[in-house]
């Protein structure tokens, strides 16, 4: 199978996520691993989903969504139905809130799944449930040479995390074989405690070949053995509306660049996929909503408006 051919695995959560603002909500069809294989099929990498989906009207909602975006789906049953996080923003920070289904998600591993990821060129984790040792064995066991395919996002939501001690335990332990790991500022205080330069440190002493570090409006960087190359914020025209799907973006990008290009080759290949990760992640943040969104082209006159 030619590499531009095979598809891309995604594992992890996919949901409704209820946007509640006063008297008014609104659905979007969301996830992190959603979002970032939506992303990906966005920038023309063929991508499929493993992640529980019910058979219910949010189901036929996250269904139809993929479908839209030409992402196969390789669903686990929901048997409390699909994922739903609530965002309640009416008092100003948002306040986060998961069903029932999201906080007992299960991915299964069955033959379907392994077999998929066994075709996998890349194979990308985002918001799984690493609390779950019997879960992150069976995902360790599915996916072989990890250091030249598997990507990391631990995503953790405070609202499904049920055992932060065994979810750091599994989630350091399988980010040690990964070829890029992802994380953030938040999951630097939500699972250690500490700012987000000490969990890089943290990891890359464990072993995680390329740590990719999102920290907001600071940017983003790489630090593997060869060193470290950091990426700011993409300046673009009009204001930032949501930050949501900002660091799905950028995960999406950099696995885009893998799948097309392979691992870049020193540090000023790095710096190119960063850069090119931060221009998406910008323009992404420039609409309402987690969906990726590409660069808008020149018109004739060289302007881009967003």
């Amino acid at each position: 199978m030619d590499r531009n051919d095979a598809r891309t695995v995604v594992i992890g959560d996919a949901l409704i996520d209820e946007m509640r603002d006063g008297s008014t909500s609104r659905d979007f069809v969301g996830g992190a691993a959603l979002n970032v294989a939506v992303g990906l099929a966005r920038l023309g990498v063929p991508t499929t989903l493993i992640a529980m989906v019910g058979n219910d009207a949010d189901g036929a909602s996250i269904r139809s969504f993929l479908d839209l975006h030409g992402v196969e789906l390789i669903a686990t049953p929901g048997p409390l139905g699909s994922s739903r996080a609530v965002s309640d923003r009416t008092d100003g920070e948002p306040r986060y809130s998961f069903n029932e289904a999201a906080q007992k998600r299960r991915i299964v591993f069955g033959d379907e799944e392994r077999l998929a990821i066994a075709d996998a060129p890349l194979v990308v984790v985002s918001c799984f449930p690493f609390d779950d040792d019997e879960q992150s064995a069976e995902l360790e066991e599915s996916v072989l040479n990890p250091s030249r395919r598997l990507v990391i996002d631990p995503n953790p939501r405070a609202g499904m995390l049920h055992d932060p001690a065994a979810f750091v335990l599994n989630f350091e332990r399988i980010a040690a074989t990964s070829l890029v790991t992802k994380v953030g500022d938040e999951d630097a205080e939500l699972l250690y405690g500490v700012a987000l330069p000490d969990l890089v440190k943290r990891l890359r002493f464990a072993g995680a070949a390329h740590v990719l570090a999102t920290a907001g409006r600071d940017g983003a960087e790489i630090v593997s053995a060869v060193g470290r190359v950091v990426a700011p914020i993409a300046d673009l025209p009009g204001p930032i509306v949501d930050t949501m799907g900002a660091g799905d973006a950028t995960l999406a990008a950099t696995v885009h660049a893998l799948a097309t290009a392979g691992i870049p080759n020193g540090l000023d290949a790095w710096k190119r996929v960063l850069d090119e990760a931060m221009l998406i992640a910008g323009w992404t943040c420039r609409t309402p909503g987690a969906l990726l969104q590409l660069p808008p082209v020149p018109d004739a006159m060289g302007r881009v408006r967003p």
